[in-house]
């Protein structure tokens, strides 16, 4: 039951729930009310007063509007709704008095600090600050923290409204950072001064309202006014997240994220955020063509011969899908390759996914839907790698109050787990609630008896999410890139047409047509390298892991010579004399939407229709994840110096001896 109140903001009266805080309520009424520790997404701490407002015939001193609920109010004498007001001398003066403390210590940065432009407190400071200090003591100093390769500290700067704790400790479910000393000796610091062992850390920079927590890969590269921003989506994981690309010139500067109910709040991973240094690295910007042994430069009207030349003489022709690749040009290489009598297969780590019924592949279950959730079972799935903001999800559920189980290794996932077993017999014992949700990673479906597990996963409960780790993958299922021998199709080819697979090992004797962004595993084994555009650098559809088609926009362009990937494909069916049917994007998509209808519905998770797999026999062994290591799962990731200094530190953390309790 909702317990509706009315309330006057301003003379504004308004009808809000009453359990809404006071500074929701004039976030309803459309009022702004500064603050810098109150956050929609933490707890509140009510430290640091910017919020205070005046409560008309309350106590003569204002009240801190983030910390008090409109059904805490008083009615007025005379019955009219309680009253506050945000713009008074009071509140005024009050504010102004808040500012003058939080700037006691505040040093005089601005012109070299990171956050300079983006600082909130420097926006409130020229709305309630004033131009003299009436303070002539020293200003005190604190030591910087090392937190790791990502955040760098400025600690002089902070004003503790203790975001980075709450956050780090509720959200990313880490202990490492807290509070310590009181009034002046207080201080935001690291336990043991260790770093930061989480893949959300780099959430805090977002979430800091001064300098003192900033990006180091990024610190003193740009200012924000140079950048041109792009909102687009991260195809790091499947999740799907909404991000904004900020670019100078040609190159990204920074991943930010953007706010998504839906899919990621507003946080993303650490991977999604700082892996753009892998954007510049390792590219491939020429065509190439293997000559005797050795791939040498080539033209485009060359490279295309020699790759059209061995699709036309091909005696069996294959299309493989990377876990990277935008739906047209999954959609490009279906159409070219089945045309010349091939087979394309997209399940490239052996997942056990049925083709055709999208509740197997997909599920029935929407993101939101874990926050609340009773009752979660994990299925052969690590979510704190394979996907960071989903693991924050359960985390959330768990603290209110959802049980979950996990049938697999035990790892950590940062909240308490009951652990069922470790294998197929544990899943074969397992009993769920009516409304429990199950979560199947690929782990769990890539091995032999797969499609038993996910049989096995649908008769456990009528609510099953699949946990995708390619975010090509399900965009890729429905427009049907697979065929009935999956992956056998594939190694018995003598002609195979590589779209950005690297995760696959090509056996030898096959032509290879090898069509990506970067020089990885997929490029060395190439006998023609298509150069291509990376996520980034085209318009590209994707679906996430609930079944969600999301756009992705251009914020630059490809380095040298590559093209985008539907184009390539289109170019490449002339030179075979099968030319595609389209010659723009706009063209390609309306084929698309005809062919898979929902795929039109942008942002939208479409209803799957309930379509229960018969079990079949499950085997005998354990569960093992899909991940192995959250930094380099892609060749973006892999060409990225960062990325290997975060696998590095993560692995000598794993081996570290614990030290005697």
């Amino acid at each position: 039951m909702s317990d509706t109140r009315k309330i006057i903001i301003d003379g504004q009266e308004i009808e809000v729930d009453g359990a809404m805080t006071l500074i929701q309520a004039c976030e309803e009424a459309g009022i702004e009310v500064p603050r810098f520790c109150y956050h929609e997404r933490l707890s509140i701490a009510g430290n640091c007063r910017m919020c205070l407002v005046e409560v008309v015939g309350g106590p003569p001193k204002p009240a801190a509007s983030c910390a008090m609920q409109v059904r805490d109010m008083r009615p007025g004498r005379n019955g009219e709704p309680p009253e506050i007001k945000t713009n008074s001398p009071m509140v005024k003066k009050a504010r102004e008095g808040v500012m003058e403390f939080l700037l006691i210590n505040h040093p005089l940065d601005c012109p070299i600090c990171d956050q300079g432009g983006e600082c909130d407190l420097q926006d409130q400071a020229m709305a309630y600050g004033v131009d003299f200090s009436r303070f002539r003591e020293a200003k005190r100093a604190v030591d910087d923290l090392d937190l790791g390769p990502l955040v760098e500290t400025h600690m002089t700067r902070c004003i503790s409204c203790t975001r980075c704790v709450r956050f780090t400790t509720e959200v990313a479910g880490i202990t490492q950072m807290g509070q310590t000393g009181r009034g002046e000796d207080a201080e935001i610091t690291s336990y043991l001064n260790e770093t930061l062992d989480s893949n959300l850390q780099g959430n805090i920079i977002d979430l800091c309202p001064v300098g003192a927590l900033v990006s180091k890969p990024y610190a003193f590269t740009a200012r924000p006014w140079e950048l041109t921003k792009t909102e687009t989506i991260d195809v790091m994981d499947a999740l799907g997240s909404s991000i904004r690309v900020d670019t100078k010139g040609r190159e990204v500067m920074r991943i930010l994220p953007r706010n998504h109910d839906g899919v990621n709040e507003e946080w993303i991973s650490d991977k999604t955020r700082f892996v753009w240094d892998g954007l510049r690295r390792q590219r491939l910007d020429r065509p190439y063509v293997r000559e005797n042994g050795k791939l040498r430069p080539a033209s485009w009207p060359e490279a295309l011969g020699v790759a059209a030349k061995a699709i036309k003489g091909a005696e069996k022709l294959a299309g493989i899908v990377g876990d990277l690749a935008p739906v047209e040009a999954i959609y490009s290489l279906k159409t070219l390759v089945e045309g010349q009598g091939g087979a394309v297969e997209s399940r490239t780590d052996g997942a056990k996914l049925p083709a055709g019924n999208r509740s197997g592949y997909v599920g029935n279950v929407a993101i939101e839907e874990i926050d609340t959730a009773a009752e979660i079972i994990l299925v052969g799935t690590n979510p704190r790698d394979e996907a960071p903001v989903l693991n924050a999800r359960i985390r959330k559920a768990w603290a209110n109050g959802a049980k979950v189980k996990r049938v697999g290794p035990a790892v950590d996932l940062t909240y308490d787990v009951e652990d069922c077993g470790t294998g197929r017999d544990a899943l074969s014992r397992l009993t769920a609630g009516d409304d429990a949700i199950v979560i199947v990673g690929q782990g769990a479906l890539n091995e032999a008896d797969g499609a038993a597990v996910l049989g096995a996963c649908m008769a456990l409960s009528g609510r099953m999410l699949v946990l995708h780790t390619a975010a090509s993958r399900v965009g890729a299922l429905d427009v049907g890139a697979v065929n009935d021998n999956g992956m056998e199709a594939v190694q018995s080819a003598d002609v195979i047409y590589n779209l950005g697979a690297d995760e696959v090992e090509i056996g030898e004797g096959a032509f290879v047509i090898y069509q990506g962004s970067h020089g990885d595993r997929g490029a060395h084994r190439a006998d023609v390298i298509l150069p291509a555009a990376a996520y980034t650098e085209e318009q590209g559809l994707f679906v996430n892991t609930e079944g969600r088609p999301q756009i992705a926009l251009r914020s630059g362009f490809a380095p040298g010579e590559a093209k985008e990937n539907w184009a390539i494909l289109r170019a490449l069916s002339a030179e075979v004399g099968a030319q595609l049917p389209w010659d723009s994007l706009a063209q390609l998509r309306q084929a698309l939407v005809k062919d898979v209808p929902h795929l039109q519905q942008i942002d939208d998770v479409p209803e799957n229709e309930w379509q229960p797999l018969d079990a079949g026999k499950l085997g005998e062994a354990d569960f093992r994840y899909a991940v192995r290591d959250f930094y380099l799962t892609n060749p973006i990731a892999r060409a990225s110096e960062l990325m290997a200094e975060l696998s590095k530190q993560a692995r000598d953390r794993a081996a570290a001896p614990l030290a005697a309790q």
